[in-house]
């Protein structure tokens, strides 16, 4: 059996940096999906502390005018994090829309010291290969 890596095969790009979040909508950094016939999400979360954490996914054609993702954009849901069950966990959602441009938001309500919390994009399927 071989064994192959897809270090060349996808881009990880991240959208919310690690941070302890509270009360609030923190909005990430959008990424490009020029070049790229597929994308997922990745949440991680740490240590949950307080607090009502949801992710959610925007999308734009322009890079400039954002609209959040609705269901027949996306291959799954991610679920809010609002207990202990959650620490250490990570939760993946495919992106099946048109748009070029995604962001992951988390909105986050209820929390005094929050949750540790991180969101990367992983594109796939390059129309150029290798990408690194």
């Amino acid at each position: 059996m071989a064994i192959r890596d897809l270090i060349r095969k996808v881009q990880v790009a991240q959208s919310l940096s690690p941070a302890a979040r509270v009360n609030g909508t923190s909005v990430g950094t959008a990424v490009d999906l020029r070049g790229f016939d597929a994308a997922m999400f990745v949440v991680s979360f740490g240590t949950y502390t307080d607090g009502t954490h949801a992710p959610s996914v925007q999308h734009s054609m322009d890079g400039t005018t954002y609209n959040s993702c609705g269901a027949s954009d996306l291959d799954g849901t991610f679920s809010a994090l609002s207990g202990t069950a959650g620490n250490n966990t990570v939760q993946s959602v495919g992106y099946i829309g048109s748009q070029r441009f995604v962001r992951v938001v988390m909105t986050v309500s209820g929390a005094t010291t929050g949750a540790l919390g991180a969101a990367n994009v992983v594109a796939g399927y390059p129309r150029n290969a290798p990408v690194a």
